[in-house]
């Protein structure tokens, strides 16, 4: 099977893709173990699509087998539709045409009252907190009612709260380093707009969070992916795609990650910054939910290590207070900070005044609303694991050290017919290849633990219902791996 050479050309060499096997040799035959491993790591996203594999005397070497053995794997990865060449030029990942993502998932999509929401991992309001924020910013809104109301960089009192929380955390901030916008998701597309063209290329995480992706497209430009290998980041591959794909930025989510929950450790997070000093590349820092540690506190800002100016950092009241306040925050060298107002001016002039002022509030008792709803999210996390342990015990996944949701493993390549089942039982759940690239990832869920345990109870007996009703053809598993 042939195509014409994909326009990244993303490669793994034999000595890394090794690494990132592990264990293929099975009871089958050679050739078919590592047939098997590869495709695996191709559906999981540790190998992402459209990377150029090891010429088959390389990676033969390399695994010390037979360049029979490998030309076989590579044939039967081309024959499922997992692999394409083309003769003198390389051989490529690639999933079969089924397995390409059907259309973006239907977020904004209203649901009937008896329809559990398993889609969005956002919690619900600390109800008694804001209200009394509410009741503080009407006081104090008065002030402001004088004047037009429009700041495209925030109220100071505001970005001096966000501030005085970084250096706290770590991270020395004054408040001509904050810009305020309407979430974290404008931070980012901020960022983008002031860094990126159509065209350019930006580096992200795989899986990651999936409105990035969507803003990273409509801007023109393109994602490239660098998988996880083992439980913390692939800085070898994310170094190697720096130098071979030259991303105009890096967008991570280090603090707890969308969705898989892992928290880059300290090191990795010096590590992470002196590799974007080195290729000059600036790194989009993603915060929503830093402060959400369960088990442990997340180590201080990427940034903290940063010296050269090269790390942007985005954060949101949504996730620690209430999504529907759109407050947000873009942290940068204040001469960037400057600039990004005068781009977001074009397109959103202000965020509203009261509830600026509402978070200014929250964040002053911020260390006492997060140790409420800290212990809330572990003990909903804690009962969606019993949970899924109990009523659908094949389902795998690595308990989250903290953030909002499970990232499961199926066990099989059945994560959209079982979002489309489960939507017949009453629940919404976003299918895996949500949060990744060119359909992968269709062997996971996210399951988020935001809801109250009685909703909970009621969503996972449906979605083992859902899961139950899959038709046997459509739940034909390969052979179990490795637990990512």
């Amino acid at each position: 099977m042939t195509t014409t050479v994909p326009p990244d050309d993303r490669r793994v060499g034999g000595r890394h893709l090794a690494r990132i096997l592990g264990d293929w040799r099975g009871n089958d035959a050679a050739y078919a173990g590592l047939a098997s491993r590869i495709r695996l790591l191709i559906l999981d996203g540790r190998l992402p699509l459209h990377t150029r594999l090891p010429a088959e005397r390389e990676l033969a070497e390399t695994l010390d087998v037979s360049r029979t053995t490998v030309a076989a794997a590579y044939e039967r990865l081309r024959a499922d539709g997992f692999l394409r060449s083309r003769r003198g030029a390389g051989t490529w990942t690639d999933l079969p045409a089924a397995g390409r993502p059907r259309g973006p998932a239907p977020w904004a999509t209203l649901s009937p009252d008896d329809v559990i929401d398993l889609a969005h991992a956002a919690p619900s309001a600390p109800v008694e907190v804001l209200h009394q924020a509410a009741d503080t910013a009407v006081a104090q809104l008065a002030r402001y009612l004088p004047t037009h109301g429009y700041d495209p960089l925030g109220l100071t009192p505001l970005r001096a709260a966000i501030a005085d929380r970084y250096t706290a955390r770590g991270l020395p901030t004054t408040p001509e380093q904050i810009l305020v916008t309407g979430g974290a998701q404008s931070a980012f597309a901020l960022a983008l707009g002031l860094l990126a063209n159509p065209g350019d290329r930006v580096l992200v995480e795989h899986p990651t969070y999936p409105n990035a992706l969507d803003a990273i497209a409509r801007v023109g430009c393109r994602a490239v992916p660098v998988g996880f290998t083992g439980p913390g980041w692939d800085l070898d591959m994310l170094a190697a795609t720096l130098r071979q794909a030259a991303p105009r930025l890096a967008y991570l989510v280090p603090d707890f990650h969308n969705p898989t929950g892992r928290c880059m450790d300290a090191e990795q997070r010096r590590e992470l910054a002196e590799l974007a000093q080195r290729t000059r590349t600036p790194l989009v820092i993603d915060e929503t939910v830093a402060e959400l540690g369960l088990d442990h506190r997340a180590p201080p800002p990427v940034a903290a290590h940063d010296a050269a100016g090269m790390v942007i950092t985005t954060g949101s009241a949504s996730k620690a207070f209430w999504g529907g306040l759109r407050i947000g925050w873009l942290r940068a060298p204040a001469a960037m900070v400057r600039r990004a107002a005068a781009v977001r001016a074009t397109a959103d002039l202000a965020s509203p005044v009261f509830e600026q002022l509402a978070t200014v509030e929250l964040l002053r008792g911020m260390d006492e609303t997060l140790t409420v709803r800290r212990a809330t999210f572990q003990s909903q996390r804690d009962h969606l694991i019993g949970l899924v342990r109990s009523r659908l015990p094949g389902w795998r996944f690595d308990p989250p050290p903290g953030g909002l949701s499970l990232w499961v493993d199926l066990g099989a390549p059945i994560s959209s017919a079982v979002a489309v089942a489960a939507e017949r039982y009453g629940v919404q759940v976003s299918a895996g290849p949500r949060f990744g690239l060119d359909g992968a990832f269709e062997q996971y869920l996210r399951l988020p633990y935001t809801l109250p345990a009685p909703d909970l109870d009621a969503a996972i007996e449906r979605l083992a219902a859902a899961a139950a009703s899959v038709p046997a053809e459509a739940t034909a598993a390969p052979p179990v791996r490795d637990l990512v």
